[in-house]
């Protein structure tokens, strides 16, 4: 991955001030360790007349696995096909513009503290990327950069010198030119146009995103005739940080026009006193979802089949209407946290004849789990392999057979509306899987066929229009004779 950034002096104003800018001596090579591989700093030329930075930025598609799009379901198209096999090495993207914010954060700052009168100095720049990803091609790179000030060129890539008839890929090589332009403005363009021509980042877009944006776009985003498009691709289409990263782009602007400041502005509102109710958490709705889903079944012998410390147990003993509840957990220590969190020892001799804890694994079939009205195995079946998948499933289906079973999962589709979830990677570090709402069903409805079932499937959670609720839920029923013939 590689970049160039030339500019031209005088012997009043030479050239060689680019080092004092970049903080990067023109007679040094540097390295610097990145989070994907190391950035070579060095300097092609560089003389009085003329002199050229190169960033070299070498990845690593190893740690790039590891550290993001490898871990679990639901990466960038890029990395899902093919983790080793990629553009990411080679083409501009997010990797070089974090690589640009991380080696010359000073420069981008506007910052030179040996030479404080050189950053607010308009110069002669001229940047090349020989390959740069450009989803829009062209005819779009030369929109996003020519209203900034920039001369383009963008010359579209063919798939294979050796078959034109074979068309131009979507990479172009780019070379930008400009007179009137300060290093750190350049840079701050860099920063944001690079991925946004790329269309994907390789780490997950967090709400301090909207805040990076707003600071290397200040000056030329609010007014930039494609805000809207640059906006939503930065923030990686999240509707909810667009619409935020917008609003404070249309106040900047409308204080910019007004000749006053942001806080000037957005004062129509004070701050609220109030405290804001919390939001219910989702393992609280989705036990709430499963007491439902065993009250319509009629169900009063239950079973909660890896039950973990004792969670949906407690919530049952509630309920008189489940007059014997279950938990069966292969971890020893889990059960002992859920016999101490249900006060097993200090129990009421009636309320403790409705409740039994015992260790077993549900790779095997149990007499045992035999002849219960219901069984539950929630956020149970992502943590095993998924070659154990079938043992699980005739253990509970084809040997206990209770007439209802309820079976909640992640929905992997969801993720992406997890803040706080790195890209890529899945919800607990102890999942094996997590699948769509399409894998989820294919493989009930699998289940169910094969052992007498029918299958409904419910939302737990938000159910998002887009990706669908948080977890997904499928209460399987058992078929009566008549039924099971006529299927």
């Amino acid at each position: 991955m590689f970049l160039t950034l030339t500019t031209t002096g005088t012997p009043e104003r030479p050239a060689t001030d680019l080092g004092y800018l970049l903080h990067k001596h023109p007679d040094k090579a540097q390295a610097f360790s990145t989070s994907y591989g190391t950035a070579h700093v060095l300097y092609p030329e560089a003389d009085a007349e003329r002199c050229t930075a190169a960033l070299l930025l070498e990845v690593d598609a190893v740690a790039l696995v590891r550290r993001g799009k490898g871990k679990g379901r639901g990466g960038a198209p890029d990395a899902a096909l093919a983790q080793y096999v990629n553009d990411r090495p080679y083409a501009a993207s997010s990797l070089l513009a974090v690589a640009l914010s991380n080696v010359f954060s000073s420069a981008m700052k506007g910052v030179c503290k040996a030479r404080p009168e050189l950053p607010g100095q308009a110069r002669p720049l001229r940047i090349e990327v020989p390959a740069l990803p450009a989803r829009g091609g062209p005819d779009l790179v030369r929109k996003l950069f020519e209203p900034l000030g920039w001369t383009v060129t963008a010359e579209p890539v063919p798939l294979d010198t050796e078959f034109p008839e074979w068309g131009d890929s979507r990479y172009v090589r780019l070379v930008l030119a400009s007179g009137a332009l300060t290093l750190a403005e350049a840079l701050r363009h860099l920063y944001v146009l690079l991925p946004v021509l790329d269309d994907a980042k390789h780490y997950w877009v967090a709400p301090d995103e909207v805040d990076k944006l707003l600071r290397a776009g200040e000056g030329w985003l609010p007014g930039h005739p494609e805000q809207k498009l640059i906006t939503s691709r930065y923030l990686a289409r999240r509707w909810s940080l667009t619409r935020a990263a917008t609003e404070r782009l249309e106040l900047v602007r409308l204080a910019e026009a007004d000749d006053s400041e942001v806080e000037e502005i957005d004062n129509a509102v004070e701050a609220e006193t109030e405290t804001e109710e919390k939001p219910t958490p989702l393992a609280v709705r989705r036990r709430e979802a499963i007491v439902t889903a065993l009250r319509r079944s009629g169900a009063a012998r239950v079973l909660d089949l890896g039950c973990g410390q004792g969670q949906l147990v407690q919530t049952l003993l509630k309920d008189p209407a489940f007059t014997e509840i279950v938990g069966v957990d292969v971890s020893m220590r889990a059960l002992t946290i859920a016999s101490r969190r249900l006060k097993l020892d200090r129990m009421g001799e009636r309320q403790a004849s409705r409740v039994t804890l015992f260790q077993g694994s549900l790779a095997y079939t149990d007499g045992q789990l035999k002849g219960y009205d219901a069984a539950v195995l929630s956020e149970v079946i992502e943590h095993l392999d998924l070659p154990r998948l079938p043992a699980l499933e005739y253990a509970v289906f084809g040997s206990a057979r209770p007439r209802t079973v309820l079976v909640t999962t992640p929905n992997v589709e969801y993720n992406v509306r997890w803040e706080s979830l790195p890209a890529g990677h899945v919800r607990h570090g102890d999942h094996r899987f997590e699948w769509t709402r399409a894998e989820f069903r294919t493989w009930a409805q699998a289940v169910a066929e094969r052992h007498g079932y029918t299958v409904a499937f419910e939302p737990v959670g938000p159910d998002d229009p887009e990706v669908g609720p948080p977890t997904q839920m499928a209460v399987f029923t058992m078929t009566t004779p008549k039924e099971a013939k006529a299927a």
